[in-house]
């Protein structure tokens, strides 16, 4: 599939994703809609529609296992580092000294303070409400698309991604704000990752221990596609083929019953 991907139809591109990932959950589309745009129809709001405060990752779960259109403003959100990280809430020194990480993710405010400037960030300018939706609700034009799966499922998305141009991808992780790496990180750099979820995205947002997250521009989605396919044509598919063609061994006892039928015994 060679179109460009800003021409293809979500459910289409969501019917290629599960026959070739098999996910357990949704893949998503994911657009962050900036001052002076609209809202896109038919979306939820935490605090307007279900009367609470989230974390990014508890709504990133809510789209991709229950199949809702979730939009997330700054009044939705509860989690601290969302707010600083996506340009809703200044980086105060109490933030950028590094108290947040220190004694839980690192040993000192120093260390600390240099775990939050890895964190990606919005600035005011750029800040605006995260809506994510699965593919096939989505009625935007996604920027990202993020897709969960176990480590199989994600090295397909990887090998796919990396049909059209070889090579390798990098990714890197602090084990916390995978959010920021979702959204922020995959629109920055302009490339797909591998995500390591956070502990945050595991008890917010219900991440369960196989799982890993994949994302990719969406202006990249028709090479992933047609990465996903040229790979499966060529073996590389999931589930992943087992190999059977082989003679199995069996315990000795077993073998001396071969061996004595072989010799024509027959009583």
């Amino acid at each position: 599939m060679a179109e460009n991907a800003r021409v293809l139809d979500c459910k289409a591109v969501a019917a290629e994703l599960d026959r070739h990932l098999r996910t357990d959950t949704f893949p998503l589309g994911i657009r962050v809609v900036r001052a002076g745009e609209p809202l896109p129809e038919r979306v939820r709001r935490p605090l307007r529609d279900m009367g609470i405060k989230i974390a990014i990752c508890q709504g990133i779960g809510m789209a991709r296992r229950y199949g809702w259109a979730i939009a997330m403003g700054p009044e939705d959100l509860s989690c601290p580092i969302a707010q600083v990280a996506f340009g809703f809430k200044p980086a105060i020194p109490f933030y950028t000294e590094g108290n947040l990480a220190a004694g839980m993710y690192v040993e000192t405010c120093a260390q600390g303070a240099l775990t939050e400037q890895e964190v990606p960030k919005f600035t005011p300018e750029e800040a605006g409400t995260v809506v994510v939706a699965p593919l096939t609700r989505c009625s935007f034009e996604p920027e990202t698309l993020l897709i969960y799966g176990n480590s199989a499922q994600i090295m397909r998305a990887v090998t796919g991604a990396l049909w059209k141009t070889g090579g390798s991808l990098t990714s890197v992780t602090s084990g916390r704000a995978d959010c920021a790496d979702i959204v922020i990180r995959t629109a920055r750099e302009g490339k797909p990752q591998f995500i390591l979820p956070c502990l945050g995205d595991r008890i917010f947002g219900q991440t369960q221990d196989h799982e890993m997250a994949f994302t990719i521009p969406w202006s990249q989605v028709g090479d992933l596609l047609e990465g996903l396919e040229g790979t499966h044509k060529g073996g590389v598919r999931y589930p992943i083929p087992t190999f059977l063609r082989y003679t199995p061994e069996f315990p000795a006892t077993y073998q001396e019953l071969q061996r004595r039928w072989d010799e024509g015994e027959t009583s």
